[in-house]
C-alpha cells in the first residue's frame, strides 16, 4: 500500500473518493446517482437516503457557479503561487442540488459572477514543496 499524498494533495485512495479522483484521471467528472430513485448524491456514501445501491455516473461537466471567494493572500505557503486564486462551489447542470467544491480557472477574478454558465476543465493539482501531483477538476467560462 502507497503512502497518502503530502498536505495539501487529495488521497486518491480514500475509498469514498476514489472512483472520483479515478475518473477524474480519464479527463471524466463522475458523481455517484442511486439504481433505485435516479437521485444524484454527494457528499459520496455507502448508500441512497432511500436506501438503493449508487453508481458512480458521468455527468456532462457542465454548471453554475452558485459562490465563489477571492483568495488574495494564501494563509498556506503551498498556495503562495497560486494567489490570486478561486475557490468556487459549482452546481451541476444534471442536479443544481449537487454542488462541488473546485477551482475556477482560465478567467480573472473580475469577471466572474454569481450564476455564470461553467464547463469542466482539468488542470494538474500541484503544490509548491509538495512532491506529487493529481488531476482534479476544476471549472472554467462557458465559451
Amino acid at each position: 500500500m502507497s503512502a497518502a499524498p503530502a498536505f495539501p494533495l487529495p488521497d486518491p485512495a480514500f475509498e469514498p473518493t476514489r472512483a472520483f479522483w479515478e475518473a477524474a484521471a480519464r479527463g471524466e467528472l463522475a458523481v455517484p446517482r442511486c439504481a433505485a430513485c435516479r437521485a444524484w448524491v454527494w457528499y459520496p456514501r455507502e448508500a441512497c437516503p432511500c436506501g438503493g445501491a449508487l453508481a458512480w455516473t458521468r455527468v456532462s461537466g457542465r454548471g453554475t457557479l452558485f459562490s465563489f471567494a477571492v483568495v488574495r493572500k494564501a494563509l498556506v505557503p503551498q498556495y503562495a503561487s497560486l494567489v490570486p486564486y478561486l475557490p468556487a462551489l459549482v452546481a451541476l447542470a444534471e442536479e443544481p442540488r449537487v454542488r462541488l467544491v473546485t477551482r475556477l480557472v482560465d478567467c480573472a477574478p473580475g469577471s466572474v459572477r454569481v450564476d455564470m454558465p461553467l464547463r469542466v476543465a482539468f488542470r494538474r493539482l500541484r503544490f509548491d514543496g509538495v512532491e506529487g501531483e493529481i488531476p482534479a477538476p476544476c471549472f472554467a467560462p462557458e465559451s
